[in-house]
């Protein structure tokens, strides 16, 4: 800076001192200011902002896991509600029931599919610690290959609760073009107390 301008900007500063002063003054002011209040009121704000998030977070969090706690008492409920249906409308009801279900009806089956109904045996099997009581049935058939296939589809797509436990097949003693066919079948119903 050459003398000339230092003059300038002492005589500058010399005619206008007081404004001056005045601005460094509010400068000086401000950045106190700042520094013991603005500032530090900015990182308390952050830090609510922050345990906001946190919050808003949980909180999503705890409606998830109430929707999920929710939807296993519903999911509970209609297992249960589908569980009594099943007992009391595709079960049998008893033993004669059940005996009904699998020998009248496999004999209707054996009929309608052109076969030979031979002999059939049932026991119920009671298992331990189950409300349920097995009916197993064996029974003999004879016909043809197709009659056969068609009754055990017949049997398989029933509305009618048969668990299909064996099939044995096969030739026919007394003819070429016939099967026999030896089923071992199951069905179910509640044990009474």
């Amino acid at each position: 800076m050459s003398t000339t301008q230092t003059t300038l900007a002492r005589r500058v500063f010399a005619e206008n001192r007081t404004p001056i002063v005045w601005l460094a003054a509010g400068l000086v002011i401000n950045v106190l200011v700042y520094a013991f209040g603005v500032y530090p009121l900015s990182q308390r704000v952050a830090n609510v902002s922050e345990r906001n998030d946190t919050a808003a977070r949980a909180l999503a969090a705890a409606r998830l896991e109430n929707q999920q706690a929710s939807g296993a008492l519903t999911g509970k409920d209609q297992a249960i509600t589908k569980l009594a249906k099943f007992y009391t409308e595709v079960l049998p009801r008893d033993l004669a029931s059940a005996r009904q279900l699998t020998h009248l009806r496999l004999a209707q089956l054996a009929r309608m599919h052109n076969l030979r109904y031979g002999r059939a045996q049932s026991e119920p099997v009671i298992a331990k610690d189950s409300k349920l009581t097995q009916l197993k049935v064996e029974l003999n058939l004879a016909g043809t290959y197709a009659g056969v296939r068609a009754f055990l589809h017949s049997l398989e797509t029933a509305p009618q609760f048969v668990v299909i436990d064996n099939v044995v097949l096969g030739e026919s003693q007394e003819s070429q073009d016939r099967v026999e066919l030896t089923l071992a079948v199951s069905t179910y119903y509640r044990s009474t107390p």
